[in-house]
């Protein structure tokens, strides 16, 4: 638990660019508030008063137009073409943050497919984020005015932060962290000029009121923090979802993601999801969460058609297309080939082959890889074949909660028919 609320903790902090896709297992020590400067982000869009915007790459309509494609192609996993796009609009504006920052968004989704396991970008994405800092913040100091430098600064400095957590480095993560959160509070006089500023404080409007409501324990901290407004950060991330060009494809990742793991609405995640999955549909991400969301929501044709299409582009070796991702389809394909072809031999085959993915991925303490095991215990259990049902039971035992019934059953099995 302890671990958990230290995490929350940075989590607030890594606003507004910390993903809740994951969620590490941490021993990280306790982290040090600054409580003697209270954070003041107003709820509503600021509108804007007499701000010169001249040069500002985020408002101007051509780079908008320019980069929707490449947009497409970042998230699309067509890496190569949418960093040429990207390569182009550096060097016409080589001390500018945003094509740094693109770039580095795109090392990001080289890493996000795996659930952040990968190492191989993390160079090259801190050093584009680095980049990204460095220009932005020469736009500040000549201009403090320049709330395009804000963004880019709270985005390049949340990124880092949110790399440097899940990789455990929580000195730097709390560092950056806070560094993000102050730029946030600058930009936010630039609210009503641009969705892409608003971002942020969408998702600080819903943290702030999603933290203390699941860990209480933390309310006296958060005194120091403004209050939140859940339906109004809601409101505020499908502004952007609709309307941002560079963001809005993150603001659409964090609304399905709310909507189906915090919100418990996984009716309202679907449409989120199904608009991700079929937009970009070479992403491996959006796809399987997409086919998540089918499963929760019983449309078992389309959870098995995705997850059949999430092997077929995991075995041509399509970027974006990992062990992650072969692990929900699997499940998916195991549980329907029981449930509802009643093919047990392939059901069998399905949760075997969601096990290996699983740990070829590392995840291994929950989830899929524990159901996969229960699932082959109890056809084992009714098989009459002793010796695999102990096998697999014994794997939920070892990685079950204590208090989830999974473990109880397994338990149950075990003591009874080997004493």
């Amino acid at each position: 638990m302890r671990q958990r609320l230290q995490f929350v903790l940075l989590f607030l902090l890594l606003l507004p660019l910390l993903a809740q896709a994951q969620q590490p297992d941490s021993t990280q020590p306790a982290m040090l508030l600054d409580t003697a400067r209270q954070v003041r982000l107003e709820n509503v869009d600021v509108a804007p008063g007499a701000i010169d915007t001249k040069g500002w790459l985020l408002l101007d309509q051509d780079i908008k137009t320019e980069l929707e494609g490449a947009v497409y192609n970042l998230y699309n996993f067509k890496y190569d073409k949418a960093e040429r796009q990207f390569r182009s609009l550096r060097r016409r504006y080589p001390n500018h943050p945003m094509p740094y920052f693109l770039l580095g968004l795109s090392s990001w989704w080289k890493i996000m497919p795996s659930g952040i396991q990968t190492k191989l970008y993390d160079k090259q994405f801190f050093a584009y984020m680095d980049t990204t800092v460095m220009m932005g913040e020469a736009m500040y100091k000549a201009d403090k005015k320049n709330y395009e430098a804000c963004f880019f600064l709270a985005a390049g400095y949340g990124f880092d932060a949110r790399l440097h957590a899940e990789r455990h480095d929580w000195r730097k993560a709390t560092v950056g962290a806070k560094r993000a959160l102050d730029y946030l509070e600058k930009s936010k006089e630039a609210n009503g000029l641009s969705p892409e500023f608003l971002f942020g404080q969408a998702l600080f409007n819903y943290y702030a009121v999603w933290i203390p409501d699941n860990y209480p324990l933390l309310k006296p901290v958060l005194l120091f923090f403004p209050k939140g407004n859940k339906k109004l950060g809601l409101q505020q991330l499908r502004n952007v979802a609709d309307n941002g060009v560079y963001v809005g494809p993150e603001a659409r990742v964090f609304l399905m993601r709310l909507l189906l793991n915090e919100e418990d609405k996984p009716e309202e995640a679907l449409p989120v999801s199904r608009y991700l999955a079929t937009t970009y549909p070479e992403n491996g991400y959006f796809q399987r969460i997409y086919a998540n969301a089918c499963f929760l929501q019983g449309e078992f044709r389309e959870c098995e058609r995705v997850s059949r299409d999430i092997l077929d582009k995991l075995n041509r070796g399509m970027p974006g297309y990992e062990p992650n991702s072969g692990r929900y389809a699997t499940y998916f394909l195991g549980f329907l080939m029981q449930n509802r072809y009643k093919d047990l031999k392939k059901a069998k085959e399905y949760y075997q082959r969601c096990i290996v993915f699983a740990e070829l991925n590392g995840e291994t303490n929950y989830g899929f890889y524990v159901f996969a095991n229960l699932a082959l215990a109890r056809l084992a259990a009714e098989a009459k074949d002793a010796t695999a049902a102990r096998r697999y039971y014994t794997v939920v035992a070892n990685k079950s909660d204590h208090k989830l019934e999974q473990y109880q059953e397994a338990r149950e099995y075990l003591k009874a028919n080997f004493k």
